[in-house]
């Protein structure tokens, strides 16, 4: 890949990389560090990321757990789930996989995993530390963003960063995190009145809608930093992102792909966030 490009596969395979050499270090103090990943139904897409992520683990010498579960399964049959796993010893962290059908409170569901174990980060408690700087486990894709901002040396102290997108999942916590490396941070959303007025303002532009080719090379400054987190189909039915990449490349400084720009990093950081908090465990029991 070119300059302008940040390569996520290349990224994500350096951080697998020191985050296999961590686990055989624990390894040899007899701890495994362990993923379970609760699916309920049959959603194609969430299948595919669960298969990704078990794939991913046991590359990485991780203990890695799949609990299927059918889509009628009672809420309360879930958080039992749940329960059990913050229980569980070799489990050091848990992940829900999204969406959840209807009739299960997705936010109960995320309120049930032990803080401890909230290896994606969605935990208030965990969303509190983030929000005011301290140590946390920090959401996955937006964690990756910023990985791969370090990887290729960007400045984000007084930088301007436009934000497009404000899900709990992305948009948000990515603007917090730019926020606590003193970035100046604006979001926009489905909302804004006018989304150029703001998005040509960037020097870091943050795409996580959700909109095939929202955002077109008119709505980008010369020489911005332009990271796509958007996963969608087009009309060929070919993966892209948010950003009209062939056209928005020739005048960005740096841009990631798609695929092959931040999804990547997605699971690596998930991997880390495990290790992270297996590791945890191996302080407190060498403190106690």
């Amino acid at each position: 890949m070119g300059k302008s490009l940040i390569d996520g596969k290349e990224i994500a395979r350096q951080k697998k990389t020191l985050i296999a050499e961590e686990v055989e270090k624990l390894k040899k103090d007899g701890i495994v560090p362990g993923l379970a990943v609760i699916l309920v139904g049959n959603n194609p897409a969430s299948k595919t990321y669960v298969t990704n992520k078990e794939r991913t683990c046991r590359e990485l010498g991780m203990h890695s757990v799949l609990i299927e579960l059918p889509e009628s399964v009672s809420e309360e049959a879930l958080l039992n789930q749940v329960a059990e796993l913050n229980e569980d010893s070799s489990i050091h962290g848990i992940l829900v996989q999204m969406p959840l059908p209807d009739h299960i409170n997705e936010k109960k569901v995320i309120e049930a995993i032990s803080p401890e174990k909230d290896v994606d980060g969605f935990h208030p408690v965990n969303v509190g530390r983030m929000m005011t700087g301290q140590d946390s486990f920090l959401p996955c894709t937006p964690y990756g963003v910023m990985e791969m901002l370090d990887y290729i040396g960007a400045d984000i102290a007084g930088k301007h960063v436009v934000v497009v997108g404000r899900s709990n999942i992305v948009g948000k916590p990515a603007g917090q995190l730019f926020l606590n490396k003193n970035a100046t941070v604006t979001y926009c959303h489905s909302k804004t009145p006018d989304l150029k007025a703001f998005t040509t303002q960037a020097d870091i532009l943050v795409a996580a809608v959700g909109k095939v080719n929202i955002i077109t090379k008119d709505h980008v400054k010369e020489g911005a930093i332009v990271i796509d987190v958007g996963m969608n189909r087009n009309s060929e039915g070919k993966l892209c992102g948010d950003v009209d990449f062939s056209n928005v490349k020739e005048i960005a400084s740096y841009i990631t792909p798609v695929p092959g720009g931040v999804g990547p990093m997605t699971i690596t950081m998930l991997m880390f966030n495990t290790l992270k908090a297996a590791k945890a465990i191996k302080n407190k029991a060498t403190t106690v």
